[in-house]
């Protein structure tokens, strides 16, 4: 099962939600000095563009946190990663759903197996009733799950099978034994989400836009800060209370609207935008994917999902989480505060936060051989100009925009390729200039472990036939000095694999060499201009105290 990719829900906001939560909170299952009770909470999901940023909000809340997932070293580096106690574990697994909700309170159901495969609406169907039920026999008090809204009076065999899948889920845990709180969310607003990536770069890249029909389509988007802020607020709804609530902002827009009202906030020229009758929901994904960073299998059922109107037909969940003066927070607002974010680079989850629908997850055998099976290995060493850390500096920052130092055509033609057959391509960049951490998407790549100062491991996650993995090593030699050593490793899937390793293999020299050359260049010339910058500061500091000395001889004089 895979994590929400932030497609109905993703967050901004880092504050408002369990804001109430400051006061010191006593033991499980006691109130606090302030009334709110301290429960111990489940979230599924946590490595996921909503969970993870919905656990650290349950932490201010004063709550207790386990988060489930499938690769717990995915959350390592987390900030909130010490404060919470990780559990391996899939909802299709009955077993590690039990022993994951042992103890538990409140359980966040986050994950949905979008992208699976044909079958992933019966094995969402099935998680999420083995899910209910383990609930129930663990004592579970309530299960929160963040859902899509669908419109009224539309029969769900004609909901795209997203909103269907996410309907039956949610009415599932509403048919089970645990009192349940499903909300619904249309568009979020959100810095990284992939409705936001969507809007931004479609208005962004384009002046002028032909598009579908279903810019016309009206909506209710939200603010990512208020889907958390009742989120965290469902956790201490009262017993009784077991349904359905819808969630969203003060604006009802068409999609046009948003893109319009979108440039106005980010400061671009009007766009005019012209609409035809004959882009499909897959012709439309397809279009999404080559123009922003959203590929086009996270790109169709946001688009399939916008074919209906979503609007809000209650606002019934502010009986149970008031809403704070301000809140809901307005479209535009909404807009500028995660803009904010995406230029100040403080973008705590991004949509490729979850796992791509289909890509390889397969760690990196320590088994050189792979049990006798085939391993084709490009290796670069070269000694380095340079401090440790320098180099260290340049092997984290490679990217996104920093680029892969290298051939920057066949980079750019082979991100072309896999956008072509529906990969990722290299436009999903970096969610940090700076920092990197394990599961960090990075262009057609994913951090798959991280020691700093030493050692960059990525796994490919571009279209192959086979499994792909590069290495990066920051190091010293037996004699002191600073070696940087670079693997580029290759698992072939029966002949196309092996024939696809030696079709390329005669460009590794310009690829891999060329990297290997030009980032020990780049450490060597961050070493010279951080030398230059220490001299500069240096005779400066000298300048100065010259002059200090020339002044008291004057005044003494």
């Amino acid at each position: 099962m895979g994590t929400d990719a932030g497609m109905n829900a993703g967050s901004d906001g880092q504050r408002d939600a369990g804001s109430d939560g400051q006061r010191d909170a006593g033991p499980d299952g006691q109130r606090d000095g302030g009334g709110a009770e301290r429960l111990h909470c489940l979230v599924t999901g946590a490595s996921g563009y909503i969970g993870g940023r919905l656990v650290p909000e349950l932490l201010r809340a004063g709550h207790r946190v386990r988060c489930l997932a499938r690769t717990p070293r995915k959350l390592r580096d987390h900030p909130w990663a010490g404060d919470v106690e990780t559990v391996r574990g899939d909802v299709t697994d009955p077993g590690s759903v039990a022993a994951a909700l042992r103890g538990i309170d409140v359980a966040y159901y986050l994950v949905h197996a979008l992208g699976t495969g044909s079958g992933f609406e019966e094995t969402d169907r099935q998680a999420a009733r083995t899910f209910a039920e383990e609930a129930r026999a663990a004592g579970v008090r309530r299960i929160v799950y963040l859902g899509g809204l669908t419109p009224r009076g539309v029969p769900e065999r004609s909901l795209s099978p997203h909103l269907r899948s996410r309907a039956e889920v949610g009415r599932i845990f509403l048919d089970g034994p645990v009192p349940a709180t499903v909300l619904r969310a249309a568009v979020v607003i959100g810095s990284g989400s992939a409705s936001f990536e969507m809007l931004r770069y479609l208005t962004e890249r384009l002046p002028v836009m032909v598009t579908p029909s279903w810019v016309h389509t009206r909506i209710q988007p939200v603010a990512v800060r208020d889907v958390l802020r009742y989120l965290v607020g469902s956790a201490g709804m009262p017993a009784d209370v077991d349904r359905a609530f819808d969630i969203g902002g003060p604006d009802v827009l068409t999609y046009r609207e948003m893109m319009r009202r979108y440039a106005v906030v980010a400061g671009l020229r009007r766009r005019l935008v012209v609409t035809v009758p004959v882009l499909t929901p897959s012709l439309s994904s397809h279009w999404i994917g080559l123009v922003t960073p959203v590929p086009a299998s996270l790109a169709r059922p946001l688009t399939e999902s916008l074919r209906h109107e979503v609007v809000c037909h209650e606002h019934d969940i502010a009986r149970y989480v008031p809403d704070a003066p301000g809140s809901p927070l307005p479209f535009d607002e909404a807009l500028t505060l995660a803009l904010r974010r995406v230029r100040e680079a403080q973008v705590a989850t991004r949509w490729s936060s979850a796992s791509v629908p289909g890509a390889p997850s397969d760690p990196l055998p320590t088994d050189p051989d792979w049990a006798g099976g085939s391993l084709y290995r490009d290796e670069r060493r070269m000694p380095v100009e340079a401090s440790v850390e320098s180099l260290w500096k340049v092997i984290e920052g490679i990217g996104g925009d920093n680029g892969w130092y290298s051939f920057p055509l066949a980079w750019a033609v082979r991100g072309w390729l896999d956008r072509f057959v529906g990969g990722v391509g290299l436009r999903r960049g970096r969610r940090d200039a700076e920092r990197l951490r394990v599961g960090d998407s990075l262009d057609f790549w994913r951090v798959e472990e991280i020691e700093p100062g030493r050692l960059l491991r990525l796994r490919a996650e571009m279209r192959l036939p086979g499994l792909a993995w590069l290495e990066m090593y920051a190091g010293t030699d037996d004699e002191g000095r600073t070696h940087y050593r670079q693997r580029a490793l290759f698992h072939p899937r029966g002949l196309p694999g092996h024939a696809y390793w030696w079709s390329v293999a005669p460009f590794h020299a310009v690829v891999f060499g060329g990297m290997a050359r030009n980032i020990t260049q780049a450490a060597a010339k961050g070493m010279s201009a951080h030398g230059a910058d220490a001299r500069a500061g240096r005779r400066e500091s000298h300048e100065s105290a010259r002059h200090v000395r020339r002044a008291r001889r004057l005044r003494r004089g």
